[in-house]
């Protein structure tokens, strides 16, 4: 199927654009250009292709568009200071139980791992080894509070346990 060629709506002249161009015809012929017969073995050059271009910088008080590094730098590694964090609120939890005694000495351990889990991740942090400074100062000071709630919880059960034990050994005649 062949297309008339029409003129151009621009007004410049010449053919409109044949979406088809493998019709004869369809295109119009380039002045001072004959199409040669290619060579065996030739294959035409690209051109090598440039370093990429650069983006311009991101404006203050924006985040960095997509693809482009940040002026962040390399992600530091925060487990101790989020595994402070969770043994904390896992602490805080089990504390929270009925099961007066065994709720008690297990978040104690919960809380003083969280504890020192929490010390040393601030310690790297310090030094700018490690991330997560606010997990590992959230770890630290749940430990603590768990550590000082389960000695109060462990203590209180203790006193009550040997207030009702004394009681009922003891008969009056």
């Amino acid at each position: 199927m062949t297309y008339p060629p029409t003129p151009d709506q621009s007004g410049q002249g010449g053919f409109q654009y044949d979406p088809y161009g493998s019709q004869p015809g369809s295109q119009p012929e380039q002045p001072g250009y004959s199409p040669q017969p290619q060579q065996p073995g030739y294959q035409p050059q690209q051109p090598g292709y440039g370093p990429a271009p650069q983006l311009p910088p991101a404006a203050p008080g924006y985040p960095p568009q997509y693809g482009v590094p940040g002026p962040y730098g390399p992600q530091l590694p925060k487990g101790q200071a989020i595994a402070s964090m969770v043994l904390g609120i896992i602490g805080v939890g089990i504390l929270c139980l009925p099961i007066p005694y065994v709720s008690g000495i297990i978040s104690l351990g919960c809380g003083v791992t969280a504890a020192i889990l929490g010390g040393i991740a601030m310690k790297k942090i310090n030094q700018g080894l490690a991330g997560g400074k606010g997990q590992a100062i959230t770890g630290l000071v749940l430990g603590i509070i768990v550590c000082a709630l389960a000695l109060i919880a462990l203590i209180a059960v203790g006193s009550l346990l040997a207030m009702f034990g004394s009681a009922a050994t003891t008969t009056t005649y």
